[in-house]
C-alpha cells in the first residue's frame, strides 16, 4: 500500500452569515443566536425600510412596513433588546444601514460600551453606501453632498475610535441586481470609492501618515450571478484595479492596506418564482464564483434562500443556505489548495479585458467630475436601466436561457411549494400596532430636555463643519429616535429625489412589423383612437417606501415603447399622492410596483381614495413579489390584474394593461393580434 499524504494545512473559511431581521427586535434577536448555534459566524442584520430611509414607525409613509423586510430599530432600547445575551466584542456584525448608517453605528456602539465591550476590538462592518442608493435601491435620504459628508464623518471617527470597524461597504451588489454588466459593477463601484476616498482626505480629518489606516479598513460588498467563470475574473479584475488606484492615486506602499476586501451576498436577480428548487443550484454556482479562487476570495458569503422571489424566507429555509456554506467549507477539500486558476491563460485574458474595459468607463466617469456628478446627471441611472432592459429583452427573445422560465418549462408538481402559503414566512400585520406602541412608551419615559438639547446640538453640527458622529453618539444616549434623528437632519440639508433613468432609455426592444411589440403598439394605438383621448396615459406609482424600482423602470420604459404617455415620479409615495396624480394627469390606468409586503395595507387605500374622488373606474393594477392568498384578497377588493416575477414577459403584460383598460371602459375585446412567426 501506498504511504498516506500529509494532510494539507486548510485555509479558515470565510465568514457565514444569514441576512436576518423582521418583526420586533425581540423575534429578531431570538432568530440570531438560533442562527449563531447553527454554526453560523458572524451577523447580518436586515433594517426594515423606515429604519433605512429614517422614519419612526408611526410616520405616515411607515405604514404597512414596519418589520416587514427587516427588523425595526427606532432608539437605543431597540438596538439593546436587538443584541441582547450576544456580546458585541466577540461578535462580527454586518449592519446593512445606508442614509442612516452613521445613527445605527451610533446606537450599536452606545450598546457595546453599556456591554462594557472595549471599543477597539468592536468587528463588523456598515454598509454605508449611498451613491447605489440612488441608483438602485432607494432608501437614499439626503442630497449627494450632504450623504457623502455623514459617510466622511464616520469613516474618520471609526479609524479614530473603531479602528477594527469597517465603516462602508463600497456596494456593487444592488448595481448587478439593477442590470449592470460586469464592467459596469466594476467601473461604478471603484468610482465610487475613489469619490469617498477623495472627500475623506480632502475634509482633513486624516493626518498624511494615516492614509493607509483610512484605505485598509474600505471594503466592498459584491454581488454574483450564475455565470460563475465570468464573475470569477470580476474579482480578480476587482482586486487587480483596486491595488492600482490605491498604489498610484493614494501613494499606499503597504500592499496589505491595497488588497481588496470583499464580502458577498450572492445574485437574487435571478431567482426565478417559477420552478424556485432551481434556484438552489443557481445559488451553489454563484457561491462557487467567490470562493474557487483563493486570491480573489471572499471574506463574508451570505446566500439567499431558494424561496425569495416568492416572499420572506422562514428560518428553515435560511439555515438551509448556511448548510450549503458548510457543506463547501468542511466537507470539500477547496481550503487546501493554492489558488486552482493561476496560470490559466483563458481567465487571464479574461480579466484583461475586464479591466482595460472598466479603467476605460472609470475614466468616464471621472471626466464628468466623478461619481457623484455622474448621479446628478442621471447619467449612472440611465445606464443601468438601459443594461436591465437590454437583460430582460433577452429573456423574453429566448436569447438569454433561464431554465423552468423561458425553456424546459414543463415540471412535476413541486411538493416544496404544495401549500405555498405555507413556505413562505409571513409578518403579523398586528406587529406594526405594538411596535408604535412601544415608540410611544419609549418618548415618555425619556428624559425629554435632554433629548431636545441633543438633537438642537447636532442640527448646530449640521449646519457648521464639526464630525457629526459625536453629536449623533450623543443622540443615541439622549433617547433620541430614528426618525428625529433624520429629521433634525433633512431640515439642514433637504432631501433627495434621485433621477429616475426612464426616460433617458434607449429601446431596447424591436417594434418591426411582426413582432410582438408591435402588436401590443397596434393594441394601444386602436384603444386610444376609440376613447378618443390622444395616448393612452400609464401612471406607474411606487407607494410606501419600498425603493427597489426596477420592476417598475421595466414597465415604465416598455410602456412608453408601446406607445403609452408614461406617468412615473420614481419611489416613495403615499397613496394620497399616486391618487392625486393619477386624477391630475387624467390616467387611463394605475399601476402599482411593491416588492416590500406592504401591498395588504398600501393598495386597499389606493383603490379607497379613487372611489372617493369618483374615479373608481380606472382599473388599477399591481406587480411585486405577492403570494397567492393576497393576490386574491387584492382582486377581491377591485384590482384589476396582479403580476408576480413569474410574468416575465413585459411585452405581454403591457398587453394585458390594455385589455384591463378596454375592459374599464366597457371596450369590445380585440381579437388577439396574431404575430407570424
Amino acid at each position: 500500500m501506498s504511504e498516506r499524504m500529509p494532510e494539507r494545512q486548510k485555509d479558515r473559511p470565510w465568514l457565514m452569515r444569514t441576512y436576518a431581521g423582521h418583526s420586533t427586535a425581540e423575534a429578531s434577536n431570538e432568530l440570531y443566536r438560533r442562527n449563531l448555534a447553527k454554526g453560523q459566524t458572524g451577523l447580518s442584520v436586515a433594517f426594515d425600510l423606515p429604519t433605512q430611509t429614517g422614519y419612526d414607525p408611526d410616520h405616515i409613509l411607515a405604514r404597512g412596513e414596519v418589520g416587514r423586510v427587516g427588523v425595526p430599530v427606532s432608539h437605543l432600547g431597540d438596538m439593546r433588546r436587538l443584541f441582547q445575551d450576544i456580546p458585541l466584542e466577540r461578535t462580527n456584525t454586518s449592519m446593512t444601514i445606508n442614509a442612516t448608517a452613521m445613527w445605527l453605528l451610533a446606537l450599536y456602539q452606545v450598546v457595546a460600551e453599556e456591554q462594557g465591550a472595549d471599543l477597539a476590538q468592536l468587528q463588523g462592518t456598515t454598509q454605508n453606501d449611498i451613491v447605489k442608493e440612488y441608483l438602485s435601491r432607494g432608501t437614499h435620504v439626503f442630497p449627494p453632498g450632504p450623504s457623502l459628508r455623514l459617510t466622511t464623518d464616520m469613516i474618520t471617527y471609526t479609524v479614530n475610535h473603531i479602528p477594527k470597524w469597517n465603516p462602508i461597504n463600497i456596494c456593487s451588489y444592488h448595481l448587478q441586481e439593477a442590470g449592470a454588466t460586469p464592467v459596469q459593477e466594476i467601473s461604478y463601484a471603484m468610482s465610487t470609492a475613489i469619490a469617498v476616498l477623495d472627500a475623506v482626505f480632502a475634509s482633513g480629518q486624516v493626518p498624511e501618515e494615516r492614509r493607509g489606516e483610512v484605505v485598509g479598513r474600505i471594503s466592498f460588498f459584491v454581488n454574483a450571478g450564475v455565470r460563475f467563470i465570468e464573475e470569477m475574473c470580476k474579482m480578480r479584475a476587482f482586486g487587480r484595479i483596486w491595488d492600482q488606484v490605491t498604489r498610484e492615486r493614494y501613494g499606499i506602499e503597504d500592499a496589505r492596506q491595497r488588497r481588496f476586501r470583499y464580502g458577498v451576498q450572492v445574485n437574487s436577480l435571478g431567482l426565478t418564482e417559477a420552478q424556485p428548487e432551481n434556484n438552489v443550484q443557481r445559488i451553489v454556482l454563484e457561491m462557487l464564483a467567490v470562493t474557487l479562487s483563493k486570491d480573489a476570495r471572499a471574506r463574508a458569503v451570505q446566500l439567499p434562500a431558494w424561496n425569495e422571489a416568492l416572499g420572506l424566507p422562514r428560518p428553515w429555509d435560511q439555515q438551509w443556505s448556511l448548510r450549503i456554506q458548510q457543506v463547501l467549507a468542511h466537507e470539500s477539500d477547496l481550503l487546501e489548495y493554492a489558488d486552482i486558476f493561476a496560470g490559466s491563460h483563458v481567465i487571464e485574458a479574461k480579466v484583461e479585458e475586464l479591466v482595460a474595459e472598466s479603467l476605460a468607463e472609470m475614466d468616464r466617469i471621472e471626466r464628468m467630475g466623478g461619481a457623484m456628478a455622474a448621479v446628478e446627471s442621471g447619467y449612472l441611472k440611465s445606464q443601468l436601466v438601459s443594461s436591465h432592459a437590454e437583460r430582460r429583452a433577452r429573456i423574453e427573445s429566448g436569447e438569454e436561457k433561464v431554465v423552468g422560465v423561458n425553456i424546459y418549462e414543463t415540471t412535476e408538481p413541486n411538493p416544496l411549494t404544495a401549500d405555498l402559503d405555507a413556505a413562505i414566512m409571513t409578518v403579523d400585520p398586528a406587529n406594526e400596532a405594538r411596535v408604535v406602541a412601544k415608540l410611544h412608551e419609549w418618548r415618555e419615559n425619556r428624559e425629554e430636555g435632554r433629548a431636545t438639547d441633543s438633537l438642537a446640538a447636532l442640527k448646530k453640527a449640521a449646519a457648521g463643519s464639526a464630525n457629526l458622529m459625536a453629536a449623533t453618539v450623543e443622540c443615541a444616549r439622549a433617547g433620541v429616535t430614528t426618525g428625529e434623528w433624520s429629521w433634525a437632519l433633512r431640515d439642514v440639508f433637504g432631501e433627495f429625489r434621485a433621477p429616475t433613468g426612464v426616460s433617458g432609455a434607449p429601446v431596447a426592444v424591436s417594434a418591426e412589423r411582426g413582432t410582438p411589440l408591435a402588436a401590443v403598439r397596434e393594441k394601444v394605438s386602436r384603444t386610444a383612437d376609440e376613447l378618443g383621448s390622444g395616448r393612452l396615459r400609464l401612471l406607474v406609482g411606487k407607494p410606501g417606501l419600498d425603493g427597489h424600482s426596477n420592476g417598475a423602470e421595466q414597465i415604465a420604459v416598455r410602456a412608453r415603447d408601446a406607445g403609452f404617455e408614461v406617468v412615473y415620479q420614481g419611489i416613495r409615495l403615499t397613496p394620497e399622492q399616486i391618487v392625486s396624480a393619477a386624477l391630475a394627469e387624467d390616467v387611463h390606468c394605475v399601476g402599482l410596483s411593491i416588492l416590500s409586503g406592504s401591498h395588504a395595507e398600501l393598495v386597499p387605500d389606493v383603490l379607497n381614495r379613487l372611489r372617493e374622488a369618483g374615479a373608481a373606474d380606472i382599473p388599477v393594477i399591481v406587480g411585486g413579489i405577492i403570494p397567492n392568498a393576497d393576490a386574491a384578497e387584492l382582486k377581491a377588493a377591485g384590482v384589476a390584474a396582479v403580476f408576480t416575477p413569474k410574468d416575465f414577459g413585459i411585452t405581454e403584460i403591457i398587453g394585458r394593461i390594455v385589455d384591463e383598460i378596454r375592459t374599464a371602459n366597457k371596450l369590445d375585446p380585440l381579437d388577439p393580434l396574431e404575430v407570424p412567426a
